[in-house]
């Protein structure tokens, strides 16, 4: 087993294939998690907004996207809209993974305010505060506490999301894997060691996540 490994793996140095594409998986689940944050801001936004239009819209944003299997999603983005264009592959990847996270971000930041108890916002309004400050000062702040621990359950999902950026070819961790497949005709060594790499990754993340929620619980509590 050793052997097949370092036949595998070490042979040409194709190790290396898999920090490439781990690199790139965290380059698209970062930039993602960013676009899908500002949207979701914006769209949550909108779905509290009194304004109907605007609650329309975020809502027929939210159930497309949602609807829609991500997959599916990614090919079209790229294979119908931006590759006429001449579009990076990767680029289009962030764009993609951004929507779709934006739209998941968005039902959670919605969740997330309205959870506040509307007194708070009695309160705020009746010591002076406009709507908007009211919301930016006292409502949102609560809210992005609440909405904390399914936040980051979505980025971990979405870094496990993009393993579909193969289906463009994107170089990410999961293509990396194929690619030493289909050159060593050994399946099982590459696709284990991403299987790893996936889980180790994820693990990593929900501990450094779940440290970060008990300390902010410990400040609250201070």
């Amino acid at each position: 087993m050793i052997q097949s490994f370092i036949d595998t793996m070490i042979t040409g140095q194709r190790w290396l294939l898999l920090v490439k594409g781990l690199g790139v998986t965290i380059l698209i689940a970062v930039c993602a998690i960013l676009i899908g944050t500002i949207l979701g801001c914006i769209f949550a936004l909108m779905k509290v907004s009194s304004k109907k239009v605007l609650q329309i819209i975020a809502e027929v944003y939210t159930t497309v996207i949602r609807g829609i299997p991500l997959a599916t999603q990614l090919m079209i983005f790229y294979f119908v809209i931006f590759a006429p264009l001449g579009w990076d592959r990767l680029v289009v990847a962030v764009i993609a993974y951004g929507i779709n996270s934006g739209a998941y971000c968005t039902e959670i930041f919605r969740a997330g305010i309205q959870g506040v108890d509307i007194g708070q916002t009695e309160a705020g309004r009746s010591l002076g505060l406009s709507k908007w400050q009211t919301l930016s000062k006292i409502v949102l702040p609560q809210a992005a506490k609440a909405a904390l621990p399914t936040y980051t359950s979505e980025f971990i999902v979405l870094i496990k999301e993009t393993s579909v950026a193969s289906f463009i070819a994107v170089m990410d961790l999961t293509k990396a894997g194929d690619m030493i497949r289909n050159a060593t005709y050994n399946a099982w060594i590459p696709l284990l060691s991403c299987a790893l790499i996936y889980l180790c990754l994820t693990l990593g993340l929900t501990k450094l996540f779940a440290i970060f929620e008990r300390r902010m619980a410990r400040s609250e509590r201070g």
